[in-house]
This record gives C-alpha cells, sequence and structure tokens, in this order.
C-alpha cells in the first residue's frame, strides 16, 4: 500500500512541477510572444505529455491516478475501496504542495522572478482567467471538461482495454481539455493540481481554489455515471435503465450458422423461481486505472 501511495505522491510532484511550471513561464513571462495562442497550446501540451508518462510509469503501481478527481471516479465505480481512496487523496495533495514548492525554489533562482506578479500557474477566474470569467462560468467549465476527461480514463482502463495505448490516449485527452479550459480559467480539471500552487502562492489564488476543488469533484460524478450508462455495472449493483450496453460473446460453435434453424428451446437462459429469465452475470471492471 506504501508503494502505491508513493506512486501518487511522486506522480502529482512531477504533474504540478512540469505542468504548472510550464504555465507560470509561459503567461508569467509571456514567452508566448506575439501569439497567446501558441502560449496556451504549450501548456496544454505540457500537461498531457507528462500525464502521459505518468500513466506509464506509476500505472502498474497505484493506478497512475495522481488526479483527486480520477481517484473519485475509481472509488465510485468500485475499482478501490474507500480507505485507498482518502490515502490517495492525501498523498496526491501533499504531491501538489511539494511539487509547487520545488517550482518556487527554482523560480527564485531569477531576478526577474516576482510571487506576486509571476505566479507559479495557478488557476483563478476574474481578473485571473484570460476571458475574466466569473465564479460561475469557471465552475461550469471544470464540472463539464472534468467529466469528460474522468470519462476518458475510466474507459481506457477497463479490464478489456488496451494498455499499450491508454496512457497516450488519457494524455491527449488532457491535451485537449487544457486547450479549451486554459482561456476561462486556466484548467484544473485536478484538485490537487490547484491546491498546491494556491496553498504555496496565497493570496486570490488561495481565496478562488474552491472552485478547482469542487468542481472537478462534481464532474468525476457525473462521469462515473455516464461510464456507467456505456460499461457493465460491477457486480452487485442493480440500477433500473442502467444494465451498461456490452456486445455479446458466444462460445465458439455456439452461434447457431447463418439461415440455420433457431437453437433449441432447451438451450434458453435459466429461469428463476418467479418464473422470469436470470440475468447472466456481469463482469467487474479493472481494479487499477491503468497498467
Amino acid at each position: 500500500m506504501g508503494r502505491k501511495y508513493a506512486a501518487e505522491f511522486v506522480g502529482t510532484l512531477l504533474l504540478v512541477f512540469f505542468g504548472a511550471g510550464a504555465a507560470a513561464l509561459v503567461f508569467g513571462y509571456r514567452l508566448y510572444g506575439d501569439s497567446l495562442a501558441a502560449g496556451v497550446v504549450m501548456v496544454a501540451l505540457a500537461f498531457g505529455l507528462i500525464y502521459a508518462a505518468l500513466v506509464y510509469v506509476t500505472g502498474p503501481i497505484s493506478g497512475g491516478h495522481v488526479n483527486p478527481a480520477v481517484t473519485l471516479g475509481a472509488l465510485l465505480s468500485r475499482r478501490i475501496g474507500p480507505v485507498e481512496a482518502v490515502g490517495y487523496w492525501i498523498a496526491q495533495l501533499a504531491g501538489g504542495i511539494v511539487g509547487a514548492l520545488l517550482l518556487l525554489w527554482m523560480m527564485r533562482g531569477s531576478p526577474y522572478y516576482s510571487k506576486a506578479s509571476i505566479g507559479l500557474g495557478a488557476n483563478g477566474y476574474g481578473a485571473q482567467s484570460l476571458l475574466h470569467v466569473d465564479a460561475g462560468g469557471a465552475f461550469l467549465a471544470e464540472v463539464l471538461l472534468t467529466t469528460a476527461f474522468v470519462l476518458v480514463v475510466l474507459s481506457l482502463t477497463r479490464e478489456e482495454a488496451s494498455i499499450a495505448v491508454s496512457g497516450m490516449g488519457i494524455g491527449i485527452t488532457l491535451a485537449l481539455v487544457n486547450l479549451i479550459g486554459i482561456p476561462f480559467d486556466g484548467a484544473s480539471i485536478n484538485p490537487a493540481r490547484s491546491f498546491g500552487p494556491a496553498v504555496v502562492a496565497g493570496g486570490t489564488a488561495f481565496s478562488q481554489v474552491w472552485v478547482f476543488l469542487l468542481a472537478p469533484l462534481v464532474g468525476a460524478v457525473f462521469a462515473t455515471i455516464f461510464h456507467y450508462l456505456l460499461h457493465p455495472l460491477p457486480t452487485g449493483i442493480r440500477i433500473p435503465g442502467m444494465r451498461g450496453v456490452r456486445a455479446a460473446t458466444e462460445a465458439p460453435g455456439s452461434a447457431a450458422a447463418p439461415g440455420s434453424a433457431a437453437a433449441p428451446e432447451s438451450a434458453a437462459a435459466p429461469e428463476s423461481a418467479a418464473g422470469v429469465a436470470a440475468d447472466p452475470p456481469e463482469p467487474e471492471d479493472s481494479g487499477h486505472m491503468a497498467g
């Protein structure tokens, strides 16, 4: 268990250091030159590439969450237990703080750095937003973007999903949601990514961090519901109208050839005591998010 928490701590530390570090350099020092769009693309790629790498590195150990919203999705889909989820959240938030502290330490090596003006790549709304969206707009953006991201993560980390492509698929998705979200509020999608820089930077970033702690968690709940609509529910969960969609698989030789007679009545599904055909068992999702 300790290795899992260590993997989540180190993974979130690296995500904040590289992702928020890129945001601080690009938007704090205005390294985008005359093209703000180029700056947005650079930061989005930084987040997407580091996350893709971390899925491959930490996935075999902890599942590669490095995001409390992803951990909530894993908890709601019964891939991990409540105690393990709390441990993940503590490790992720601590990793976000340490990553921001390391970033601040490195930034202070420059005589041009000012925490008040350059910052640490924190998220924000109002005057801190490129589009000057209000708190409600930032909250809505985070809910929608996190719903899309966590849904992709849950789908690409199912037992039958390809491990080889899951990391790149998840990284590309994070880059895409950042492309949309950065102009609105800096694109959190991850409470730990916002928490670390906000705590270390303080001021306005800390006073606004509540949006980026709550909204991604709401998005994770919606993502889990949509995941249940598209994929089989875990064993023991029965929600009317949400049995999930799955292609039928049959044992070799069991399917009738095209144009042949229908299967005999004896092959029908066994009936329960109430006389209703029993539902076939549905498999659980994998116990890990990735790897």
